[in-house]
This record gives C-alpha cells, structure tokens and sequence, in this order.
C-alpha cells in the first residue's frame, strides 16, 4: 500500500477509534483478528461435540420435539456395548479397514518405488495413476457399480477370462462372501494414489550422498533398501496410514453407491449404522451415544498411533 493510501486511510480514522486503537498492544491486536477464527471454531465444532454428549444420556427422538425428554444416564452406553449387531458392525469396519490400509500401503509404495526411478515417460503415468483419487466417490460408486454388473459388466469378463469361470456366475456387489471384497478393491483403486504420493515425497527426501556411502561400503542394493530406504521413508508411510485409517473407519459414502450396506448387513459399516440409528430410526439419544463411543475409539487409537510415530521420527 502506497504512503498516500495511508495517510488517506487514516485522515478516514475517526480521532476517537485511532485513540483507541494506538492503545492496543500487539497481543491485544492479535486477539482482535484470531477472534472470529476461534468463535467460528467453537460455533461449528465444539458446541455440537457438547450438545451429543448432553443428547446421549437422553432418550431423545428429533422426530418427536414435543415428547418429554427423560434423562437415562448410561443406558444407552450399555445397550450399545452389549448389543451383538453393533460388534458384526464393528467386525465389517475392521475387516475393510485392516485390508485397505494392507494393499494400499503395499501397491503405493510398489508403485512409488517404481516411479522413483526416473523412466521416460514417468511424470506421465504419475498423472495417470493419480487420476482415480481426483473423482467424487460418488461417481467412483456409479462407475464401479456398472463395471461389477455380471451380465455387462467389464470386471466379470476379466475375471472370466483369467480363471475361465462363467462372468454371469457371480456377483461382486450381490453375493455375501464377494461384497466386502468389493468395497475394498474399489477404495484400494481409488485411494492408493494418495499413499503413493506420499511414499514417493519420502523417497525423494532421502540424499543421494547417503546411498553413495553405501556403494563405497559395498552394501547390496537389497541392504541398502532394508537399511536405508524403508527406515526413512517409514514415518511418511505411517503419516499416509493414519490418513488413510481415520478416513476408512468413517467411510459412507462410497459403500452406500456401491451396496448400500447389502446383501443383508454383510458391508454395513459403522457409519452406515450409525446414519440408520439416527436418520431411520429416529433414535436420537442412541445415535449421539453410538457416535461418542466412535468419536473416543478414533481420537484413543489416533493418538496412540501419534505417539509410536513421534517416537519412529525420532529415531
């Protein structure tokens, strides 16, 4: 801003504002701007965070605002802990939860490693690799729906064509042991992208200098990838699994285009189950209880899982 502007601005200045601001420290002027961020912060997360747990004790239904409220303590709590639906829920989340991490951890850092190299043509097929973590999981459910569709669909006919089985024989979004593997292989295709970037920006960081020290020493590249590459690109890894895990463990969206939580409850996830509580059954109370005890198991395996990677950093 030019010197004119300046004294232009502050000739604007009411005298008694321009008092009032001279008198301000510095720390109080900080206050003035990060104010409405931490206001807003507040607004948006933290007074919904204290509403669901004062609404878990509660036997409220949002479908029924004029009904008397009455106060059930932890009710909810033990209803939901001992409820054996509720812990095949949480097995179906586990189960597409570990398998995802698994292969996305193993093919983005195959597929970083690779890239790595420096080939012709590499930036290209970065860019294609990438493709599928730039779509809405909205379109990636409509799109793979289609492709699993045993009479037209393009991933039956590879099947088929590999292992000679009839394409039409199977469902992948239909059957009860082939679902789950449905949603995996599509979040795997979609999010894999992401790890790989990560992994390939932890390659990268690594000097040279260090490899070549290695070669002085005459260390085998297979030594040299257990001793140095894997130990520094470690912490990216775990970095892109924390990501990845606290993603995966919400996960709604994607499923629901795909199966919707069916056949029966074979991929229903805990947010899917989580939405019916609240949404379908109008269970409001039960809901807010559900999601308090998602909310402590997320930020209680979180900050584990922090801890080991501080520690692994520090190394």
């Amino acid at each position: 801003m030019s010197n004119s502007a300046i004294e232009r601005a502050a000739a604007a200045t009411p005298p008694g504002v321009a008092r009032r601001v001279r008198g301000l420290s510095d720390r109080a002027i900080a206050w003035i701007f990060v104010a409405p961020s931490i206001f807003l912060l507040l607004a948006v997360n933290i007074f919904p965070l204290i509403w669901t747990i004062r609404l878990s004790f509660t036997n409220f239904r949002v479908n029924r605002p004029n009904a008397e409220v009455e106060w059930v303590g932890l009710q909810n709590y033990r209803r939901i802990l001992t409820d054996e639906d509720i812990w095949l829920t949480m097995q179906a989340t586990a189960h597409f939860l570990i398998w995802t991490l698994v292969l996305q951890v193993l093919i983005g850092f195959t597929l970083a490693w690779l890239i790595n190299r420096k080939f012709r043509g590499d930036n290209f097929w970065t860019t294609v690799i990438v493709l599928p973590m730039m779509l809405s999981p909205a379109v990636v459910g409509n799109f793979w729906t289609f492709l699993y569709q045993p009479q037209i669909g393009l991933f039956n006919y590879v099947v088929g064509f590999l292992s000679g089985a009839d394409p039409s024989s199977f469902s992948m979004i239909g059957q009860v042991n082939l679902a789950p593997w449905a949603i995996i292989i599509v979040d795997t295709w979609m999010w894999t992208p992401f790890v790989m970037l990560i992994c390939l920006a932890g390659l990268r960081s690594i000097p040279t200098s260090i490899y070549e020290a290695a070669e002085c020493d005459r260390a085998s590249p297979w030594r040299q990838f257990w001793t140095i590459t894997v130990p520094m690109v470690l912490p990216f890894l775990m970095l892109a699994v924390l990501f990845r895990g606290i993603e995966n463990f919400k996960m709604f969206d994607l499923v629901v285009q795909l199966t919707g939580g069916g056949p029966g409850s074979t991929t229903e996830l805990t947010s899917i189950n989580l939405k019916r509580e609240a949404f379908e059954k109008w269970r409001t109370g039960y809901a807010s209880a559900y999601a308090i005890i998602l909310f402590v198991t997320v930020f209680g395996l979180a900050s584990i899982y922090v801890k080991a990677l501080n520690k692994v950093k520090e190394r």
